[in-house]
């Protein structure tokens, strides 16, 4: 991982993984522009994400749609990145990827090697998400759907409401989460990595049965 100087936000006592670390699981932070990704990966990171954001220009506005993202100054040109250490061996590596069409190619290269998604989703913009869950069919990447409230969202859509919205398949877990919050986001993971659990259920993959020994109980502490 480099040789950066201790962190004390880490609970590893720094940026280092812990010697015992023997499996590693890699997650993608999926959704469309503006969502909250960067947000997400930034509030479960247990170190100084990587990020690769850009202030915004006019230029992008051309090809952006900014509707409902009047705040928004900067944006993930390549990808966020951080790290959750579930227990003495499990590792979880959140990659957080850019939302904008242009970029689909770059994080499409990104799903290699992932054991899912979570998807971020706005109830202001849900149409946006088609395309993005599209994308992780094709692939047959397994993926969750969290629902990020947003402070100015007009009123909370019922859970259901927005499954048939989004045509989900009544296996697919759906979530509500707060991109800010640790806990809030946690729980989102939780949804994700039980769904892969289940999928993975009977499966002779080593390393499923090493999530399904530290999964649950870890992911609720972290």
């Amino acid at each position: 991982m480099g040789s950066a100087p201790a962190s004390e936000d880490s609970p590893a006592g720094g940026v280092y993984l812990p010697s015992g670390v023997q499996t590693a699981v890699k997650v993608l932070i999926v959704g469309h522009f503006a969502v909250g990704k960067t947000t997400f990966v930034g509030a479960l990171s247990e170190i100084r994400p990587l990020r690769t954001e850009e202030v915004m220009t006019q230029a992008g506005a051309l090809v952006d749609d900014l509707a409902g993202t009047k705040d928004k100054t900067t944006t993930t040109v390549a990808l966020d990145f951080g790290r959750l250490t579930l227990n003495d061996s499990l590792v979880l590596y959140l990659f957080g990827t850019p939302g904008q069409q242009r970029f689909t190619e770059l994080w499409q290269d990104m799903t290699r090697g992932a054991l899912g998604a979570l998807v971020l989703a706005d109830t202001r913009r849900l149409g946006q998400s088609f395309d993005v869950m599209g994308v992780l069919e094709e692939l047959g990447l397994p993926y969750a759907v969290a629902l990020n409230d947003f402070d100015d969202a007009s009123a909370e859509h019922d859970l259901e409401e927005v499954r048939e919205a989004l045509d989900l398949l009544p296996e697919t877990p759906l979530v509500r989460c707060d991109a800010r919050d640790r806990i809030s986001s946690t729980h989102a993971l939780i949804a994700l990595v039980e769904y892969l659990l289940t999928r993975n259920a009977g499966s002779a993959d080593d390393s499923a049965g090493t999530v399904g020994s530290a999964g649950d109980s870890e992911l609720e502490h972290a």
